[in-house]
Parts: structure tokens; sequence; C-alpha cells
């Protein structure tokens, strides 16, 4: 009989077990980035519309009051590959996690057999007279059980488990954020449709005033009381009209297949429900910004470089356990017999227990270079976390300068479209009423088209930097991603 029962050999384990020390750093928080900038409390270049008040982290595009818009962004957080492969390396992780776990658990293996044979004639191989031949088939059974535990003494396993963790909390971050680029790229591509829808009607208008203005000046020149050279400028602004909406209309056409594609569909399947043009969404009047501290907090990247820094500082642990000794228990219970029903007799049953220490002690080097590379690996994770901590200030800070700023801009493009308005009917009635030549319309209607033109672009443009800016600040990951 061994020196120790089973339940000795338990015992022994668990206070091993329970006396063993977990190796390597201990992972506290993550390093102070920028700590000036973020305890000033605001964004040095924060516009008078922003809101020091905590922004939702979901749905901000519900601010735009367009439901088609809140639709498509539905439809693509559900239907988008991207967003169902990111979902995939969730599951993926979380697997290896539970996979981590389970290493701190015993392995337990059943295994069962019959071996059926038959014995050769002995005397018939010698040249002697037969004997009867040989025995008759036989056969045997057997079943059993095998075990074995690594016990986790210096808290290799348990690293590998807090790893596996933080790795696990990264993916879902990743899932996060993979929301929130979705929801911005499906906005930004549906205002630059009803930008060029709004460009496409612009151009269509103007097409039909200067067909109807040709058509007039023709009527002139045939009562002399215009030139030709009149008509030939009129059609070349007319030509020069309808040239400039190919290109949009080819734009329109890529809009609505990008649209799909982000929704998860294919090209032209939202053609029907798109096509009709729509006003540009109006921005609200405010927008709640919260400030650098909170940011550190909604931006999902920013959550997936710290776990990922978890990680790696949870991996030196898991390399430095290698440089001390594994303690296994191996275990085997058998039971074999002539007869199905005899398994169980304990007469027929073999066991056997051993303790097992493994202890590499001339590695040669090899696990202090694998400490070196999972420092290195802790340290360009802490390098990342740090980068990516900057670019989220820098990223929130512009656009926020930037939303400002073209909130400002487009006061004065519709200031300057107000008034070329004005300018383009006074001038067509003087035109009509012959007191202005049709250079002098021809000049204010192009001053007048290009006003109009650069309008849309503007609204589009602030449309655009308010997406980037919800962006910017991390919004639009869902809760529970």
């Amino acid at each position: 009989m061994p020196a120790f029962s089973h339940a000795r050999l338990l015992a022994l384990a668990a206070t091993l077990l329970a006396a063993g020390c977990t190796v390597g750093p201990d992972y506290r928080t993550a390093p102070e980035v920028a700590a000036n900038a973020i305890g000033t409390g605001k964004f040095p270049h924060a516009p008078a519309v922003a809101d020091a008040s905590a922004p939702r982290a979901a749905d901000w595009w519900h601010a735009l009051g367009d439901t088609q818009l809140d639709a498509l962004i539905a439809d693509a957080l559900k239907q988008s590959p991207d967003i169902d492969a990111a979902r995939a390396r969730v599951r993926q992780a979380r697997a290896g996690l539970n996979s981590n776990k389970a290493n701190l658990l015993p392995k337990v293996g059943l295994d069962a057999a019959m071996l059926r044979t038959r014995s050769p004639d002995l005397s018939a191989l010698s040249g002697e007279g037969s004997s009867g031949g040989g025995r008759g088939p036989m056969s045997l059974y057997i079943a059993g059980f095998d075990a074995s535990w690594e016990i986790d003494l210096f808290g290799g396993t348990r690293r590998s488990i807090e790893a596996a963790s933080a790795e696990a909390d990264a993916a879902s971050a990743q899932l996060a954020d993979a929301h929130v680029q979705l929801a911005a790229e499906v906005a930004q591509a549906y205002v630059t449709l009803r930008e060029q829808q709004a460009s496409l009607a612009h151009l269509q208008a103007s097409e039909k005033l200067e067909a109807d203005m040709l058509d007039l000046t023709e009527q002139r020149r045939a009562r002399g009381v215009a030139s030709q050279l009149e008509v030939e400028r009129l059609l070349t602004q007319l030509d020069n009209t309808r040239a400039q909406m190919s290109p949009v209309q080819a734009g329109i056409a890529e809009s609505l297949d990008q649209i799909a594609w982000l929704t998860g569909r294919a090209p032209g399947a939202l053609d029907a429900m798109l096509s009709t043009p729509q006003p540009l969404p109006a921005v609200p009047e405010t927008v709640a910004v919260g400030d650098p501290a909170a940011l550190l907090k909604a931006r999902p990247d920013i959550r997936a470089a710290e776990r990922r820094l978890a990680s790696s500082t949870a991996q030196i642990g898991v390399r430095k356990a290698d440089w001390f000794p594994k303690l296994s228990l191996l275990g085997s219970l058998g039971f074999s017999a002539m007869d199905p029903g005899h398994l169980a007799r304990k007469d027929n049953g073999t066991w056997l227990t051993l303790p097992r220490l493994q202890w590499n002690i001339l590695d040669f080097g090899r696990v202090a270079a694998g400490v070196d590379s999972a420092e290195g690996g802790r340290d360009e994770a802490e390098a990342n976390y740090r980068g990516t901590v900057l670019k989220a200030l820098r990223d929130a800070d512009v656009a926020l300068s930037r939303y400002g700023h073209q909130r400002e801009h487009v006061v004065v493009l519709r200031r300057v479209e107000a008034s070329a308005e004005r300018a383009s009917t006074l001038q067509q009635q003087r035109y009509r009423a012959g007191t202005a030549s049709m250079l002098e319309w021809l000049d204010v209607e192009r001053t007048r088209v290009v006003a109009q033109q650069d309008r849309i672009s503007g609204d589009a443009n602030l449309l655009k930097d308010f997406v980037s800016l919800q962006k910017a600040l991390g919004l639009g990951w869902q809760m529970g991603s």
C-alpha cells in the first residue's frame, strides 16, 4: 500500500495549494496619462454650445430627429457582419477564459475495452498428433478511470485565468467600439446621401431656370434685341450645369450601396427606400460632451487598451511560474474480468496513485527569455494605452473645435445665400425689363448658385462634424455589448 491514502493525498494537495504563492507583478490600475489636461475638467477648445453634462452612451442619433436614420443604424447594429465578427471574438475570448479556469480542476478520463482472442494449436505446430486443437476464443473486459491534477503552487494557472479574463473584457470593449464606429459610419453615409440628393435637386432647379432663360433669350434674339453671344453664353451655362449632374448621380448610387453594405444588405437593396430625397436632419442647439475624465470611461477603445495592459501584466506571472517546480497528482483505477458481470469484484481491480514533482532546473535561459518577452509585451501595452488616451483627448478636442467653428461658418453661409437670392431676383427682374444685360444677370445667378451649393455643403459638413464629435466622445455603444 502506498505511504499516503487518497484522503491524505487530497489533504496534502489542498494544503500546498493554500500555501502556494502567486508570482509576478499584481496589476493595480492603468498609469496616469495627461493628468493636468484631465484635471481641468474641460476640453480646451470646446465651443459655447458644448454642454458639460454627461452624454448618453447610446442612441445619440435620436437627437437628429430622423426616423429613417434611426432605423438604418438599428439595422446595421443587428445585421452588420463586422458586429457579428466582433461578437464571435467575444465568445472565443470567454471560451478561452473558461478553458483556463478548467485547468485548476482535475482531469478525469474513462476508458473501456473488450479483448477477444484464440490461442493456436501448439501440438499441430510441432508435428505431433492432434490433441483436440487450441483453446477456444476467450474474451477479456477492461474498464478504468484515470485522473490527473496539476496543483497551481506558484500561481501560473491563476495568472493565466487573470490574463484570459482581461482579454475577454477587452473583446467586449472592442465589440462596443465596433458599435461606435458602425453607427458613425452609417450616419456619415446617410448625411452624404442626403447632401448629394439636395445638390442634385438644386442643379435640376438651376437647369430648369437656365433653360427658361435660354428660351427667352432666343426669342429676344429673334426679335433683334439680344445677340447670339448672349445665347451662346446661356448655352454654355446650361451645359455646364448639366455636366455637374452625372458625378452627383454616380455619387448617389455609391452612397446607396455603401449604406446597404453597412446594414448587411446587398447592393440596390435600399434604393427604393432611400431614393426619394429628404431634407438634411437638423443638429441640436446644444450637445452634451461631459469632460475629459468622463471621456476616459466612455471610449471603448480606452477600456480595451487598459484591459490588454492588465492581460499582458498577468502574462509576466505566467512566464515566471516556469522557474518553479510543478507538482502533479496522478491516479488510476481499473478492473478486468473474463465476464463483464464480474468487473465490479474487488479482487479484479487495480489502482495506482503517483505524486509527481517536475522541475526544469537547466533550461538554458528559456524561462528568462520568456519573462523578458512578457515584460516587453507589458511595456508595449502600456505605451499603447498612453497613446490611446492621448489620441482620444486629441480627437475629442479637435472634433469640438471643428463643430463649433462649422456652426459659425453655417450662419455666415446662410446669410450669404439669402443675400445672393435677393440679388438674383432683383437682377432677373431688371433683365426681363431690359434694364440689365444677360451677362450681368448671369454673373449674379452664378453667385446665387454657388452660395446655395455652399450652404448645402455647409449644412452637411456641420452634420458630419456632429457625427464625428459623437464618435470622438466614444458614444454609440449598446449596453450589454
